[in-house]
């Protein structure tokens, strides 16, 4: 640490007839003739130092605004730099594709809807299957006083079987309707993937466009310090004012509450991806040095519409729910005819009291069911598979209707982003750096007002983050983009010259 007498010299804090600067605390304290005092902290990194004004008299309430600025700007930096703070873990470099994969592998709400899958996938084999048989075993016409089996002529031990028929058709329409639904839990399955890739898409760009948000916000911390720094040399030689130092000082102080805020976002954000990738806690997630920015070409509009009517998993899924409710409404009007039981059995009879022989019995049987209460069973049941139907085609123009809206949304919003970055990109942070620059030389020299310096430099600022948003914006578009559709959409690039 230098000197308190090299500190003072550096600053040109000493002065003729200045006393020696002496320590108090953490701050360096110097006296001008009996009046005039001047402190000055060694933190630089907070920018600031608080001088006497030009007129060799600091009042006790400017004192106390800068003393109170001077405390708030110390409490946010030690609590920003308590929450940013690196943890001695080590940090897994995380890329969008290999969070997207590890997504697929290990999400489990995507595990449960595919082990819903396999589950309805069982179903149409044993919808399609005709009832177990019945086997029967029975005594027959025993008597009750003696319950001797060769006693009375009619006495027989009976084993016997019978097989459920269903009317023709029934069993090949409740297989049609298991295998749609199945079909449709598949389609869910697809859906519920391209969903997550979205999540986990959007945001992990959330997490990108913190990070260079901060980045940002660090760097123009450092940017107001400078400022804070030239304000303060002025000031100290009479030729700035109070004022300058004390906005400086504020602009700083706001900038320090950010970057408090924007690394509480990203906190969060992160417990969102390790959520979506089934990660624990403790996991470290740290974002590539290299991301490819480049905002490729899409499909037209109508490519992607006639794309998303085709392949949309949620769409494929209301179609096959309806081919199910089709199959539904046959099967009860199928209901209307009978059921068959056929049966056959053997009756095996003992030898009479005197030894004669006596014939077995051999049986069959076929009986059916009568639907004759159709008024309030089977007219209702078909009434109800018509409204099921209908429910399944409007959800399924509902969310044709949808599907449209959101592609179109999700084209326009990565268009109108790709656009707006290119331009925040190539015209406008260009430009306003160069304000910027030139508002600072012009300040050095006495020809722009102080408070226009900060303007600029605030633009700046506000121009680099809106690029980061409009940025990950299209980006995260994009991702709608491709949910909406179910396909990849960018264009592919063509070979002719």
């Amino acid at each position: 640490m230098p000197g308190v007498g090299q500190f003072a010299r550096d600053r040109g804090l000493r002065r003729n007839g200045a006393r020696p600067c002496t320590w108090q605390g953490r701050h360096v304290l110097c006296f001008v003739g009996e009046k005039e005092n001047i402190v000055a902290t060694d933190k630089e990194e907070h920018g600031v130092r608080l001088q006497s004004d030009t007129g060799g008299k600091t009042g006790k309430p400017a004192r106390r605004v800068l003393l109170a600025l001077f405390l708030l700007s110390l409490a946010l930096t030690a609590a920003g730099r308590a929450q940013a703070a690196p943890d001695n873990r080590e940090c897994e470099e995380l890329s969008l594709d290999r969070a997207v994969e590890i997504a697929m592998a290990e999400n489990p709400g995507l595990a449960a809807i595919q082990a819903r899958y396999e589950a309805l996938a069982a179903v149409p084999d044993q919808a399609g299957s005709l009832p177990d048989p019945v086997l029967s075993l029975a005594a027959l016409n025993l008597p009750v006083d003696t319950f001797d089996a060769g006693q009375e002529n009619m006495t027989q031990m009976q084993v016997g079987i019978s097989q459920k028929l269903p009317f023709p058709g029934k069993l090949k329409l409740r297989e049609q309707a298991a295998s749609s639904l199945a079909e449709a839990a598949a389609s869910q399955v697809d859906e519920a993937r391209l969903q997550l890739v979205r999540q986990v898409k959007n945001t992990w760009w959330d997490i990108y466009y913190l990070e260079q948000t901060l980045a940002i916000v660090r760097d123009n911390q450092d940017l107001l310090r400078a400022t804070v720094g030239a304000a303060r040399t002025k000031y100290a030689v009479g030729k700035g004012l109070q004022q300058d130092v004390l906005l400086a000082q504020l602009e700083l102080s706001k900038l320090l509450d950010r970057e408090i805020a924007l690394q509480n976002s990203l906190e969060k954000k992160k417990a969102d991806l390790n959520a979506l990738l089934d990660a624990p806690a403790s996991f470290c997630i740290s974002m590539p040095a290299a991301v490819a920015t480049a905002m490729p070409e899409v499909e037209p509009e109508q490519t992607l519409l006639e794309e998303a009517f085709r392949t949309r998993p949620a769409l494929l899924a209301l179609a096959r729910e309806k081919d199910a409710a089709a199959s539904r409404i046959e099967l009860a009007r199928k209901d209307y005819y009978p059921d068959f039981t056929v049966g056959a059995a053997y009756g095996y009879r003992q030898d009479s009291p005197d030894g004669r022989d006596r014939a077995d019995f051999a049986s069959v049987r076929l009986s059916l069911n009568l639907p004759i209460w159709s008024a309030t069973k089977q007219d209702r049941a078909v009434a109800q598979r018509t409204s099921e139907t209908l429910a399944v085609e409007h959800r399924l123009r509902d969310t044709r209707d949808k599907v449209t809206a959101e592609v179109l949304r999700e084209l326009s919003e990565y268009e109108s982003a790709r656009k707006q970055s290119r331009f925040y990109q190539h015209s406008i942070i260009p430009q306003a750096e160069q304000t910027a620059a030139a508002m600072l030389k012009g300040y050095q020299v006495n020809k722009v007002d102080f408070l226009n310096v900060v303007r600029a430099q605030l633009a700046l600022y506000n121009y680099k983050i809106t690029y980061w948003r409009l940025l990950t914006g299209g980006f995260k578009a994009l991702a709608g983009l491709e949910a909406a559709t179910g396909i990849q959409v960018q264009r592919e690039k063509s070979n002719e010259k």
